[in-house]
C-alpha cells in the first residue's frame, strides 16, 4: 500500500533549511502554507483556512531547493504524506503529518524564472555516482529520513 499523495500550490513561509545526514546525504526541510482565497460579494479577496505542512527533500534536489527558493516563493509541490511519532518536551507522545516531497518548483504566476538544465556527466546508459540522472530520486534509507 502506498502513502497518500498531495499536489498543490502553496507558499514557503520560511527559508529552506539545509543540513547533512551522518551519511553525507543532503536533507532540506521546508515549511509550506496552503490556503484558499475567494472573492466576497463586494469583490474583495478573503483568505480562507490555511494548512501548514512541513516538507522534506533529499540529495541534489535538497541542495538546489535551498539555493533557489527563498521564503515567500509560491511553489507547486507534489509529495507523499507520512506520519511521524515523537515525544514532546512534556514527555507526551505526539504525531505529525509531513510531506516527503517528490517534486517542487516555483510557479510563474508572480515570478520570472530562468531554468538552468543540469548537464549529464556521461552519455546515457553509463551510470555514474556523480550523474544526478543515474540515481533514483526520492528513495532514502529509513535511517537517513528525518522522521
Amino acid at each position: 500500500m502506498s502513502l497518500p499523495t498531495l499536489t498543490g500550490t502553496g507558499r514557503l513561509i520560511a527559508d529552506p533549511e539545509l543540513r547533512y545526514a551522518p551519511s553525507g546525504t543532503a536533507v532540506c526541510n521546508v515549511r509550506i502554507a496552503f490556503n484558499s482565497r475567494k472573492k466576497n460579494e463586494a469583490g474583495e479577496w478573503i483568505d480562507g483556512d490555511t494548512c501548514y505542512m512541513n516538507g522534506t527533500l533529499f540529495r541534489d534536489e535538497a541542495e538546489r531547493v535551498a539555493e533557489s527558493l527563498p521564503k515567500g516563493t509560491e511553489v507547486f509541490v507534489t509529495g507523499r504524506l507520512k506520519t511521524r511519532k515523537y515525544v514532546d518536551q512534556q514527555g507526551q507522545e505526539r504525531s505529525a503529518t509531513d510531506m516527503v516531497i517528490d517534486s517542487i518548483g516555483p510557479t510563474l504566476k508572480y515570478a520570472n524564472v530562468k531554468v538552468a538544465k543540469l548537464q549529464r556527466s556521461k552519455p546515457a546508459g553509463e551510470p555514474s555516482t556523480e550523474d544526478a540522472w543515474a540515481t533514483a530520486v526520492g528513495k532514502v534509507d529509513e535511517d537517513e529520513a528525518p522522521f
